[in-house]
């Protein structure tokens, strides 16, 4: 039978590139909406998160891990704020299409 793989630092790296290529993919691609923008940072600070989580537990050392808490505490309030932004928008204009935001200049 063949040999039993590990799964090392390499591997994390390369989920997190992929998910921070995804972020900023969502973000470039699609101005549109504003929820899928607010998920693409949420994914970008993933990425962040895993490479943090990784490289702590590669060195054997814990202050990556506190660093993601602190990230994750950051994300939470984030999608807190802009869900409610997004959500009172809804209500004055009945779309949440970023377009329609210059409106609100004048």
């Amino acid at each position: 039978m063949g040999g039993t793989m590990q799964i090392g630092l390499g591997h994390f790296l390369t989920v997190s590139a992929i998910l921070l290529v995804l972020g900023v993919f969502g973000i470039f691609l699609n101005r549109k909406n504003v929820i899928v923008i607010l998920m693409s940072v949420e994914l970008i600070l993933l990425a962040v998160n895993l490479n943090l989580v990784a490289f702590s537990g590669a060195l054997g050392d814990l202050t990556g891990q506190v660093f993601a808490m602190f990230v994750l505490t950051v994300a939470a309030a984030e999608a807190a704020i802009g869900l409610a932004i997004v959500v009172i928008y809804f209500r004055n204009r009945g779309s949440i299409q970023v377009e329609d935001v210059n409106l609100m200049k004048g």
